[in-house]
Order: C-alpha cells, then sequence, then structure tokens
C-alpha cells in the first residue's frame, strides 16, 4: 500500500530537494538560514543519509584519509528540515508529488510539495559499453573509493605470492581511463600509494614493476588548466613513472585485459573508469525540454521552462553562459554557487517578493588539480600556479569548504599523520566482487582470441 504524506500544518509553503551532495545539501541549509522560525517544511530526499566530500576520494583510496573524514550525516544540517533516507521511483510534475522508496523495509511513500529543487547530481557514463561497465571499477562513491582501495591491496597481497613473473607483472599493471580531474588525481593517488607500499611491506614484489597507465581520448590531459599547465601535467606525470596514453579510446573489456581504439591489448588486473558523466536516468525521463547532455534546461533563475515552481541546479541543469555561449559545466564550485542562487529566489517567490529574483551569473575564479606528491597545477583568475604552491592551494581550498569543523579538524590531522607514518595496506569492510580467475591462464590466450580478429593488434 502506497502511502501519502503531506504536511501535518497544510498552511505551510512544502519544499521538496532532491538530492544531497553539494547542490541540494547547500540548498537546505541555505533556506534554513532565511526559513528560522520554521515558516515552512523543507524535506531533503537522499540515497544516502551522508554529504560526501567528493574531491577528497581519492585519498579514502589510498588510506590517506579514511572515509569518515569526507562524510557528514545529512541529519546534522537538518536544524528544522526532515531527512527522508529513501530512493526516488517516479516525478509527477503535474499534480507535484514525488513517489519513493524506503532503503529499509522498501515501503513506497509519495511525497507532496509546492516547489521542488531537483539536484540529483550524476551518474557515470560507459557509452554504452556493457563490459567496460561491468569490468571496471568508477570513483564516484564512497563505496567506489572503499572498493579500489581493497582491491589494489588484494593484488598486492596476490602478486606477493606469484612466482610466475608473467602473471605477477599482469598483477602488477593498473589502468585508468580518462584524462580530466577524477582520472589524473585517481591514477596518481594510487600510483604513489603502490610504489610506497611495496617498498615498506611487500618484500616479492620490486616497485619498479608497478606500471599504473593512464589513457586518455584527448591530445592531452586536464585540459580545463589550459595547453601550458595541461603539458606541464603531462611531462610531470610521466616522469614520476605514470605512463600516458593520449589521443586514444578505451573500446572492450575483460576481467583481466582493456582494449583500446588502436588495437592494443593491454592485460591487467585492475581498471578503473574515469571516462564521464551523464545525467541521472531519472532526469533524463522527465517530460519537459533537456539539453543535449540530457540535462534540464533553465530559465535565467534556474527554473525549468513551463515549471515555475520546480528548480534545477548542479549536474542535473542545462544553463547557457551567454558571455561565452558555453553550458555551465558540472563542478562542485558551480553547484554551490547556483545553491545560494535558488535558495535566494526561492525566498524570493514564496516571500512574494518576484522582482528580488536574480539570474545566475558566475564568474570562474579557477581551476586545480593534484598530479602527484605534494605537486598541482591551478589556474587561477587567469595566474598558472604549478608545483608545490598549487598543492597547498588545493589543499588550503577543499580543506576550508569542508562542511563542519569536525571534519576540518580530523581531516587535517590525518593528512600530518600521513607525513609521519607509512602507507596503511590493511582492507577495511566489503572488497567488490571482481573474479580474477582467468589470471590463471597466460594472457596469450587473449592475444590469440584478438589476432583472430585483426593481424594489427598488439599488447602491453
Amino acid at each position: 500500500m502506497i502511502r501519502k504524506f503531506s504536511t501535518k500544518n497544510p498552511a505551510k509553503t512544502r519544499i521538496l530537494i532532491l538530492g544531497g551532495g553539494f547542490a541540494g545539501s547547500n540548498v537546505l541549509r541555505e533556506l534554513q538560514t532565511h526559513f528560522k522560525r520554521n515558516d515552512v517544511e523543507i524535506t531533503l530526499v537522499s540515497q544516502d543519509n551522508f554529504f560526501l566530500f567528493t574531491p577528497m576520494l581519492p585519498e579514502v583510496s589510498s588510506g590517506m584519509l579514511h572515509a569518515s573524514d569526507i562524510t557528514t550525516p545529512i541529519r546534522s544540517f537538518c536544524r528544522t528540515a526532515n531527512f527522508c533516507h529513501a530512493k526516488i521511483l517516479s516525478i509527477d510534475m503535474e499534480n507535484k508529488h514525488v513517489s519513493v522508496i524506503r532503503i529499509f523495509d522498501q515501503k513506497e511513500t509519495v511525497l507532496e510539495y509546492d516547489y521542488l529543487v531537483l539536484a540529483l547530481g550524476s551518474k557515470d557514463n560507459f557509452f554504452g559499453n556493457a563490459n567496460i561497465e561491468e569490468f571496471a571499477f568508477t570513483i564516484k562513491t564512497l563505496e567506489d573509493a572503499i572498493a579500489i582501495r581493497n582491491h589494489i591491496i588484494s593484488v598486492l597481497e596476490c602478486a606477493d605470492q606469484e612466482r610466475d613473473q608473467i602473471l605477477q607483472e599482469q598483477l602488477l599493471r593498473f589502468v585508468v581511463v580518462g584524462g580530466g580531474f577524477a582520472g589524473i588525481e585517481i591514477a596518481t593517488e594510487i600510483h604513489h600509494f603502490l610504489k610506497d607500499a611495496t617498498k615498506n611491506y611487500y618484500k616479492n614484489i620490486d616497485s619498479m614493476k608497478i606500471r599504473t597507465i593512464i589513457v586518455s581520448a584527448r591530445e592531452g590531459i586536464l585540459p580545463e588548466v589550459g595547453e601550458e599547465l595541461g603539458k606541464f601535467a603531462l611531462d610531470y606525470i610521466r616522469k614520476s613513472g605514470i605512463e600516458v596514453i593520449t589521443n586514444t579510446k578505451a573500446v572492450d573489456a575483460g576481467e583481466d585485459h582493456i582494449l583500446l581504439s588502436d588495437n592494443t591489448i593491454i592485460p591487467c588486473a585492475t581498471l578503473i573508469w574515469a571516462g564521464g558523466v551523464t545525467v541521472d536516468p531519472l532526469i533524463s525521463t522527465l517530460k519537459c525540454e533537456h539539453g543535449q547532455s540530457g540535462r534540464l534546461v533553465v530559465d535565467q533563475y534556474m527554473r525549468l521552462k513551463d515549471h515555475p515552481s520546480i528548480f534545477a541546479l548542479g549536474d542535473c541543469a542545462h544553463l547557457v553562459d551567454n558571455k561565452n555561449n558555453i553550458v555551465y559545466p558540472t563542478t562542485a564550485q558551480i553547484a554551490i554557487r547556483q545553491a545560494k542562487l535558488v535558495s535566494e529566489n526561492l525566498v524570493a517567490e514564496i516571500t512574494g517578493k518576484i522582482n528580488l529574483m536574480k539570474p545566475f551569473l558566475y564568474h570562474n575564479k579557477g581551476v586545480m588539480a593534484t598530479i602527484g606528491k605534494r605537486t598541482g597545477v591551478a589556474l587561477l583568475n587567469g595566474k598558472k600556479i604549478r608545483g608545490f604552491s598549487a598543492w597547498i592551494l588545493w589543499r588550503s581550498f577543499y580543506w576550508a569548504h569542508l562542511p563542519t569543523r569536525e571534519k576540518k579538524i580530523k581531516v587535517g590531522f590525518d593528512w600530518l599523520l600521513s607525513l609521519i607514518f607509512r602507507a596503511d595496506i590493511m582492507t577495511v569492510g566489503f572488497i567488490k566482487k571482481k573474479t580474477l580467475s582467468k589470471l590463471e591462464t597466460p594472457i596469450y590466450s587473449v592475444i590469440e582470441r584478438g589476432m583472430d580478429q585483426s593481424q594489427n593488434m598488439s599488447y602491453l
């Protein structure tokens, strides 16, 4: 039986927020500062009961940070708001209600609203490649980061016991697909962890046999930071021992290899996909105007066209920057700025001051990325910064944006400990299911199958 949930006080305006990431959680916090006397009823719905600070996910994969360092219970943000731990099933924009299913007992409930905020984020985009989706790890959720950490430690444990040199080399080959921020930061983070771990703990593994490979479909890497900094990052990463293959796409994969667009087969036991994202499937099915990427077309006030009571922001929103004539990218910085604007516009509309609604205008102050141990690149207001200074800027900026004082202390303390103590090689929790049984057969069998299809195939 489906239950319909409505406010206890029908006179209150009901605001329903879908999504607990940077966009949704910041809308919640901003609205509570405006409506301090419980004048409206605010409800946030999320499949996770925590806010995840995604920029630091790679450091969870390497064990530098603990999972609890970058997660904050959403309920800790809810001073006057309600929280609903549930999966969203459907959105009825005409009747203004949302169907959700409770996580614990799978009971379906209908939530009614007067104003709806869509902030569901994005999903990994495998471009229809089912094999890559099946065999690759991703780096978008907390579970992803923990799964990668557990997996690479398990691979090291296996490689330490393996006496067949060919199989050991295959085990020690780690491939990351994606030359953007996510791909570069996870590749460099796990590479340095692997090097440190093998030197300190694994006596039967030569650290020089560790091969971390980045596959980028572009001519270079990190296009967001510009050509000069991108080239610096590429040169530095290669000097640190990471192989970078450019102008090449991953087109297929198995549990023990990856196939590239130039017909190269890379035998490996670890494949991490950071090759792109797409909108949440629920967003793509809504009957309204969509942009080319599937995101929802919004007006300058972040409202859906033909549905002025629905706001969309972050990864859900398709909004063109009139200055550059390009769609605003899906970054945490933009989501946070949009959250502030959406909150202010919601307040203006609810209080009858529509003339105070503001259009979204954003000046990109800069972008930054870490590219290795105490090294980074940053482009801030047109100024190019590289090396240790950029790394410090990256850490300072994201540390300052951690949501609570408690998290700032924990992250700062763990960063300090990482300078003093060796890397932790303990697996924690559930290890993602990934069969390595075929590694008992040398990769030559894979090569032979590939050569039957194309005599131009090679392998690394």
